[in-house]
């Protein structure tokens, strides 16, 4: 049972599976991602009841990009068509959604729909939904890095100046962008154990849940289990 006083902050979800899923029912690939979004609707839902204050998941990665035309596009679709269809009940249950990536190379209509949200739900106060789309660690690092060399070049910050937290705040999460803390718990579906590019340096010091269950048949209460999960284990920081 759920112990509602220790609640993890922020929960973070790599969302896999969709593909098996749609092999095992023997339906299209896109049966299996739209199940994804409807089984991530009831995520966000079971998460703003239960009052968890962030949730990231992983929608499309900077690697999806080589999958087929047919799958991406379809992905794409199945976006603008999830905020058009769910925005008004993001922002009647008073969730803010925010976006990890670089979104804008994304297709026109997926922009604007998801400018959209941003603007409806930007003073909302509840939680925090964090949609990692077009995004990867590796690049987010990079990219960080970046700006922090153009801050040295102009004179604005010097070489030794640099710790952990300027990395941290020149993140996408970071406080100079989103202001989202590190994830306290890491979720991936469908039994694979790895990261995938997937917030790194945010991570470093998360809890890991790993479950057989595909993403299309994550329901909240396999989503409390996970909970549990991590609230039996002790965190120790990397201290005794």
């Amino acid at each position: 049972m759920l112990d509602m006083d220790r609640l993890p902050k922020h929960v973070a979800i790599v969302m896999d599976g969709n593909g098996r899923w749609a092999e095992k029912h023997r339906v299209p690939r896109m049966a299996g991602h739209n199940a994804g979004m409807k089984a991530m609707k009831e995520i966000v839902k079971r998460s703003s009841a239960l009052g968890i204050e962030y949730l990231t998941v992983y929608a499309f990665s900077t690697e999806n990009w080589k999958r087929s035309f047919e799958e991406v596009n379809g992905i794409f679709k199945l976006i603008v068509i999830y905020v058009d269809k769910e925005l008004k009940e993001l922002h009647k249950n008073n969730v803010k959604v925010k976006i990890l990536g670089e979104y804008l190379k994304l297709p026109m209509d997926s922009v604007e729909q998801l400018n959209k949200a941003l603007m409806t739900t930007e003073n909302n106060t509840g939680l925090r939904f964090n949609i990692a789309l077009n995004y990867g660690s590796r690049d987010e690092i990079t990219r960080a890095a970046v700006l922090i060399g153009e801050k040295i070049k102009a004179g604005e910050m010097e070489p030794q100046d640099i710790t952990e937290d300027t990395i941290s705040r020149y993140l996408y999460t970071g406080k100079f962008f989103n202001d989202i803390p590190d994830p306290d718990l890491v979720i991936r579906t469908s039994g694979e154990k790895r990261l995938s590019n997937y917030l790194l340096w945010q991570s470093a010091y998360s809890e890991f849940v790993y479950t057989d269950v595909l993403w299309p048949d994550f329901s909240p209460e396999v989503y409390e289990m996970c909970i549990e999960e991590y609230q039996s284990r002790q965190r120790r920081f990397g201290g005794r």
